[in-house]
Formats: structure tokens, sequence, C-alpha cells
């Protein structure tokens, strides 16, 4: 019988409760900082010599030299001719709806002009090169290639670098055919703290990017956050999650499904149920108690529904919305009768999936919003990967003569009021006499 832990809103504890369950330290501990610091300052001092050392050492396999470690672009061709044509086809029609949706986010540049001549803008351009990493692995994630290289494309980056680690020297065939899809420009067989670094800085072989995006493990999230300022970073991710609201009218099966999910992703993973009909909660069990022993990751599961999994009953699904906006979850499915109503409450949430039919599955591969989403409860502040996010903004300002003087006598004042004269003085030479 699977263990999973019932809360109840009306209990006066249930915040207190609730928080310790949501609570997730995603800072390295002592032991993994200094390991991705020495890579890091490897990397640097060392180049391709440290990454070709940390291949043979990490990886399984041992490069002959740096050029062994890129993958030339005829083998992610290659790789798209092995796959099957039933794969092909799931590849070109997730990347199409992926794309599809990132083309409606494109951020575009406008100006205007002022009475006086003076014109004020903004200027848009995507950023020159991106790093892409794509974890190798436990498991191997071609939808993350999708999700990652996809906006990045559409925004108009012109070189999109992916690293993926190879263990025993062995490829994923999904993986470099979904980085034909995309059109990657270049691929290196690294992984790692180490990939990390020789994105962020750049070594004879791999060349430094602007932005380093896409998952990994403890160490190349460590490095991640490591070096961010040397270059931007799209977040620092924990595990996956997933709440549902429902009001009690879904088929139990398909809800508990829904948890497991997420579940299967690791241990850490949390799938969290909310609903106001007590005895729907206790469908739900049966059916998790069921369909559990089913399942391939069943262990997996167990022990994510065990350590921060819940049942939760509260009042009505007013409360249950107030609820998830304290969870803000990185997934949220409504699984209610008028969910496009319903989601008008919610203020906080990585991805709203609307309707009893629609599965969280179906956004991680192919509906069309990106799976690269908050967790951790920073749906508060942040929000899903997008075109946006490879795309940077730049100020337009062209000040007419009439504006010189206008703006010039107000800069002045301003400037003398902080003490910099320098500041004031540059503005009034261009005053009218």
């Amino acid at each position: 019988m699977a263990e999973i832990r019932k809360l109840d809103t009306s209990d006066d504890d249930f915040l207190q409760r609730l928080d310790a369950l949501l609570a997730w330290d995603s800072v390295s501990d002592t032991g993994v900082n200094q390991v991705v610091q020495e890579v890091i300052a490897d990397i640097r001092t060392r180049g391709d010599a440290a990454l070709v050392d940390y291949t043979g050492r990490f990886d399984g396999w041992q490069p002959g030299s740096a050029a062994d470690l890129e993958v030339p672009v005829s083998r992610l061709e290659e790789a798209w001719q092995r796959i099957s044509a039933e794969q092909q086809q799931a590849l070109q029609h997730a990347a199409n709806r992926i794309r599809a949706y990132a083309e409606h986010q494109l951020l575009v540049s406008w100006e205007y002009a002022e009475e006086d001549g003076t014109v004020l803008g903004q200027k848009v351009t995507p950023l020159d090169r991106v790093g892409l990493y794509v974890p190798g692995g436990k498991a191997a994630y071609p939808s993350s290639v999708l999700m990652n290289a996809l906006p990045a494309k559409v925004a108009g980056v012109k070189e999109l670098v992916m690293v993926v680690p190879t263990p025993g020297g062995a490829f994923n065939e999904l993986v470099l055919a979904a980085a034909h899809e995309c059109g990657v420009d270049k691929v290196f067989a690294v992984g790692g703290a180490q990939a990390v670094a020789a994105l962020a800085y750049g070594t004879e072989t791999v060349p430094a990017v602007d932005k380093v995006v896409g998952p990994g493990n403890i160490y190349v999230a460590t490095a991640k956050r490591a070096v961010f300022g040397q270059v931007g970073i799209d977040m620092v991710a924990g595990p996956s999650e997933i709440l549902v609201i429902c009001d009690g009218l879904s088929d139990p099966d398909w809800v508990a499904m829904d948890l497991f999910s997420q579940a299967e992703h690791d241990e850490d993973a949390q799938s969290i149920l909310l609903c106001p009909d007590a005895d729907f909660l206790a469908q739900v069990e049966a059916s998790i108690d069921r369909l559990l022993p089913t399942m391939q990751r069943r262990e997996i599961i167990a022990t994510a529904l065990r350590s921060r999994g819940a049942l939760i009953h509260c009042r009505d699904l007013d409360q249950a919305a107030e609820v998830a906006n304290h969870i803000a979850p990185e997934h949220l499915e409504l699984s209610v009768e008028n969910p496009q109503a319903f989601a008008e409450k919610i203020r906080h949430a990585g991805a709203i999936f609307m309707g009893r039919h629609t599965s969280e599955p179906l956004g991680d591969y192919c509906a069309g919003p990106n799976h690269v989403l908050p967790t951790s409860r920073t749906a508060r502040f942040s929000s899903p990967l997008g075109v946006y996010d490879f795309q940077k903004r730049s100020s337009l300002i062209m000040v007419s003569a009439q504006g010189a003087d206008t703006l010039g006598r107000t800069a002045s004042i301003l400037a003398r009021g902080e003490g910099l004269e320098a500041h004031a003085r540059s503005a009034e030479y261009r005053l009218k006499k």
C-alpha cells in the first residue's frame, strides 16, 4: 500500500506542515561547491586538456584529443536517418508546435516621437551565441533539446552550441536527431560542471557563449549558478512538481496517473492533490494503491509520494486556489468544471493545464508552450523559458535641440542635487543660451 500524507486545511498547523512539505534547499553543500569551483578553475587554466581529462574520468571513454569531443553536424543528420519514421514524425510534430508557439512570443523593436522631435524607443536584438546543456546520464531528453533550442532559433540566435555527456562514448540517437531538427550549429560530447565552465569561459575548441540554458544534475546546476554573471543562465531548477486541483468529478485513475507522471522523475519530485471532496481523495488513494504496482518506476514513484507527496482536503475550490497560489507550483492541473474561469484565480504557476483532458505530459512534449518552468515556489516571481530569454533590449534615446534644453534643465537640477557636477555641466552645455 502506497504511503502518502494527508493534510486538511482546517487543521491549526496546516500551513506549517505544508511549508515543511514544500521546503527544498537547492543550495549545494560545501563538498559539491568545492568540486565545482575546482573544475571551473581547471577549465579556465588548462582548457581543452582539462576537458579531455574529465571526459576520461567521468564519462568512461578517453578522447585522443579535444578534436574528438566535437560531434560533426553530419552525425546529427545520420542520427535522423537512423531513428524510425514514427520517431521522426513525433519530433517534427512536437517541433512544429513548439516553434509556432514561440513565434507568438517574439519581442519587436519600437519607438515614438515627442512633439519637440525627441525620439525614444527600444531596440530588440537576439543573443549572439547560446550554450545548451542536455543531460545524458540516467536518462536522455530529446524534448529538452526541442524546448531549449527552438525558442533560441526563433529569437534569431546566430549560433547554438549543444553539450551532452556521452557515458561510455555512446550517443543517444534521439537527442542527436532532435538537434538536427532544431538546426543546432555545434555539438560537443562533454557534460558535467566542466561543460558549463567551457561554455562560460571558452576553451581552444569550445567557443564561449553569452548564455547557458538546459537542465542537469546538482553539479551542473551548481556550475550554472557559479558562472552566472560571466554568462546569463535560464534558471537553477529544483525537482519536478505537479499540483492537481480537482472538484471530485474526474476519473480518479486519471488523477492518480497525473500524480505519478511527475513522481516518476526522481525521488525528490513533488505531487500534490487539492480537493474539497474527502470521498474523492479516498478514491484517488485507492487508485494509487492499485496502479502503483503496475508502474515500471514504481519504487521511485513510491519514494517521491511518501517523502514529498500529499492529498489535501480543502474547504472549497476558492480555498484550493488560495493554497495553490501559496504553493506556486511548476505544473498546475485544473481538473474542474470551468477551468478557464477558475484560472483567473491563479496568480502563481509555471504552467496551467486547464480541463480534465489536459494531462501535464502533453506540455512536456508537444502542446507548444515551453516545459522549462520555475520550480520551488519561484513561479511567484519568474516565468517559463521563452523566446524573450534569448532576446535583449536596448533603450533608444535621440534628443532634439529643443528636448536638450527642456530635459537638460531638469537633469541639471537633479544632478547638482546629487553632487555630480560633471553630469550637470554635460547637460548644461546643450542648453539654449
